[in-house]
C-alpha cells in the first residue's frame, strides 16, 4: 500500500499525540508508521505547518498556549477535508477513539486513487487559495483561452483537483493543472449563497445551476449494484417492478453525463424519459454499428 493512502489517518494520530503535549521524535514517528523520515518530516513542515510547532533536541511539541484546543471537531473537520468522512459507517467520538488508536487502526486499509502530482503548482494553489477566501476575481489561461473567473472553490474529485467558479454568468469546472499565466486582479466580487450550495451539493464534476431530471430501467441482474451505493448522480429508487427491474431516478447537468454512464451500462440499463435522451443514445448507438 502507497503511504499516501494512509495519510489522514497518520495525521490524524499525529495530531491526537501533539495535542496530548507528547514530544515526538521523527525516527520513531517514522518507524511506528512504517514510512520514510522525508515523509514525516513533510507532514510536519508543510501538512501540519498551520500548528505553532516548536523543535528542541529533534523534538517536535506543540507551544504550550495551544495544547488542547484541537478537539473531536477538529479531527471530523480534518477528516472532512481529507475526503474519508463518509468513508466510515459513523465519525463519532467513540468511533473516533478507536481508529486513533494506534493498535486498532490496524485493522483498516483504505486503497485510494492515484492522485494527480500538482507540487510544480504549490505557489498558484496557495494563490488561488486566497483569491476565494478574499473574493478577488482571478484571470488566467485556459485551453489557449483567455479567462475571468469568479472563483468559488478548489474542489478534488476523483483523485483530480478542479477550480469551480462563475465565467460569463455560467458555472464552470476548470482542471487546475490546465491553468495557465494565473493573475490575481484586484476587483472583488460578492459571492451568491444559491451557487455555493449547487457546488457543496454537486455529486459529480459537471456543475451547473440546472439538472435534467431522467429515469432509467435497471435490469434485475445487476439490481443489487445500484441498491448497494448510488451509481448513478442523485440516485433515487422510484419502484421495484415485479420482476426483479428497478426504475431509478437520476438528476444530470448535461446529457452527456448520463449518456456516458448508461453506455457503459448496456444492455442492462435503458433510459425510459426523456424520449428525445432515448433517441439520442439509440442514434449514436446505430452510427457506432455503421463505421
Amino acid at each position: 500500500m502507497k503511504s499516501h493512502d494512509k495519510v489522514a489517518t497518520r495525521l490524524a494520530i499525529i495530531l491526537s499525540k501533539l495535542n496530548s503535549s507528547e514530544k515526538l521524535d521523527i525516527d520513531e514517528l517514522a518507524q511506528e508508521f512504517n514510512v520514510t523520515k522525508r515523509t514525516i518530516q513533510r507532514d510536519l513542515n508543510e501538512r501540519l505547518s498551520f500548528l505553532p510547532l516548536k523543535k528542541e533536541n529533534n523534538l517536535y511539541y506543540l507551544e504550550a498556549y495551544y495544547l488542547g484546543k484541537l478537539n473531536s471537531n477538529d479531527i471530523k473537520n480534518f477528516a472532512s477535508i481529507c475526503g474519508v468522512k463518509e468513508l466510515f459507517p459513523a465519525l463519532d467520538n467513540d468511533f473516533l477513539t478507536h481508529i486513533l488508536d494506534n493498535t486498532l487502526n490496524q485493522a483498516y486499509l483504505i486503497k485510494g486513487h492515484n492522485y494527480e502530482d500538482l507540487s510544480f503548482k504549490t505557489a498558484q494553489f496557495k494563490e488561488v487559495e486566497e483569491a476565494i477566501l478574499e473574493q478577488k476575481i482571478i484571470s488566467f489561461t485556459y485551453n489557449d483561452k483567455q479567462r475571468k473567473v469568479y472563483p468559488y472553490k478548489l474542489v478534488n474529485i476523483k483523485a483530480i483537483w478542479y477550480l469551480v467558479g462563475i465565467e460569463n454568468e455560467t458555472l464552470k469546472t476548470f482542471s487546475f493543472k490546465k491553468i495557465e499565466r494565473l493573475n490575481i486582479d484586484d476587483e472583488t466580487f460578492q459571492k451568491e449563497s444559491k451557487i455555493e450550495e449547487i457546488i457543496n451539493d454537486e455529486q459529480t464534476l459537471w456543475f451547473s445551476q440546472k439538472k435534467i431530471e431522467v429515469v432509467l430501467k435497471v435490469d434485475k441482474s445487476i439490481a443489487h449494484y445500484f441498491k448497494r451505493r448510488d451509481v448513478l448522480p442523485y440516485q433515487k429508487i422510484v419502484k421495484n417492478l415485479d420482476n426483479g427491474d428497478l426504475l431509478v431516478e437520476s438528476k444530470v447537468s448535461f446529457e452527456e453525463e448520463i449518456l456516458k454512464l448508461v453506455r457503459y451500462w448496456i444492455p442492462n440499463v435503458t433510459i425510459i424519459s426523456p424520449d428525445n435522451l432515448h433517441q439520442k443514445l439509440v442514434e449514436a448507438l446505430q452510427a457506432y454499428i455503421k463505421t
